[in-house]
């Protein structure tokens, strides 16, 4: 994975790590408000999301768009399509 990538991939999962926290201490208080919870895991969701995108991104520019050249094409889209099956 490119250097870039890989760094603002980690900077989104932190993120959305730092949602997470939040989201278990409000649950361990007997007053949390659904709403804000609902709030805190879309803001989560959004975040590994975003990492998601940076991660295949940075896949499709390092190796999808180099794959003619190097002759295994068939083999990195099948590589592709086996992950993409599982958003």
């Amino acid at each position: 994975m490119p250097e870039d990538a890989r760094k603002r991939a980690a900077r989104r999962l932190k993120i959305a790590r730092g949602h997470l926290d939040s989201i278990v201490t409000m649950l361990d208080k007997e007053d949390a408000y659904c709403v804000d919870v609902l709030r805190q895991l879309k803001a989560v969701q959004g975040a590994l999301s975003g990492a998601g995108e940076v991660v295949l991104r940075g896949h499709l520019e390092a190796h999808v768009a180099t794959a003619s050249t190097r002759g295994d094409s068939v083999e990195i889209v099948e590589e592709l399509m086996e992950a993409l099956k599982y958003t």
